[in-house]
């Protein structure tokens, strides 16, 4: 197979985004573009159109390869796809998801799956789900230098213990142990945390209460930032469509009717014509 790949070279005048890029835009009031990124192509294009932070997530496990949830990817698989991401990337902040099975069990397992992240694709910080059950695994982390980034509200990694993928924090209990893992991990020294799918005027209020940005997924406008899934906003995924994706463009369908076109061409011999040949 003829493939070519171009490396992007980092010009002189590119600024990279970092943690203090973030935080400076939380407090200009500038929102925070972020996307996921699995792979060096999509990497490359998503770091070109200025997405300010590119998340290697977990969601890998289900958009590329095909699982049901996030548990079954696995910190090496994390990592190849974060090499790949790093590659295409001029700009961006990386983060990467640290996958299901690679922090929980205590700190010391949390920092070595870490710490393996950062040397071994040179992304710029990782992410954890959850609250004060994560803090002493965040506290290790951050002691080695390596930034933290939270993710709060629906956490996928927990979706057995939840039993479903509907809105967290509606309450008034879960609502108030949101604000206090919010608080505690901010506290810890986190700089950021995700707020997925929980009630707009609570994240609006989580916002306001912490000094460090916010991303939301499906949780409101009133956070520092945003996030989707890309292959959700470019509408591949065709049999998920939550009530927080905006589709930016049907590219599913555009596929599909090109490479039928291609399939068709081949069939008729119409391609390779006499302009494509040597």
């Amino acid at each position: 197979m003829s493939t070519e790949t171009v490396r992007p070279t980092t010009a002189a005048h590119v600024k990279r985004v970092t943690t203090q890029t973030l935080q400076a835009m939380r407090d200009e009031g500038t929102p925070i573009a972020m996307l996921t990124a699995y792979d060096y192509t999509s990497a490359r294009l998503l770091d070109e159109a200025g997405v300010d932070v590119l998340l290697v997530g977990d969601s890998a496990s289900n958009v590329m390869a095909g699982h049901e949830t996030t548990l079954p990817i696995t910190l090496d698989q994390m990592i190849y796809h974060a090499q790949c991401v790093v590659r295409g990337v001029q700009r961006a902040l990386v983060v990467v998801d640290l996958p299901f099975g690679a922090y929980q069990g205590s700190s010391r397992e949390a920092l070595r799956s870490a710490i393996r992240v950062m040397k071994e694709t040179g992304a710029h910080a990782v992410k954890l789900e959850g609250g004060a059950g994560v803090l002493s695994s965040v506290r290790r982390i951050l002691g080695a230098g390596i930034p933290v980034m939270g993710h709060l509200g629906l956490t996928p990694q927990s979706i057995y213990k939840f039993g479903t993928y509907k809105v967290r924090a509606r309450d008034a209990d879960e609502a108030d142990q949101t604000r206090t893992d919010l608080r505690k991990l901010a506290e810890a020294g986190v700089f950021g945390v995700v707020l997925e799918k929980i009630p707009a005027g609570l994240a609006a209020d989580l916002t306001a209460s912490v000094d460090i940005p916010t991303i939301g997924i499906g949780a409101g406008v009133g956070c520092s930032g945003q996030v989707l899934v890309t292959h959700d906003l470019l509408g591949l995924t065709k049999d998920f469509n939550p009530r927080f994706v905006r589709h930016y463009a049907d590219l599913g369908t555009t596929v599909t009717e090109s490479v039928g076109r291609y399939v068709a061409d081949v069939r008729a011999r119409a391609f390779p014509g006499e302009e494509e040949s040597y």
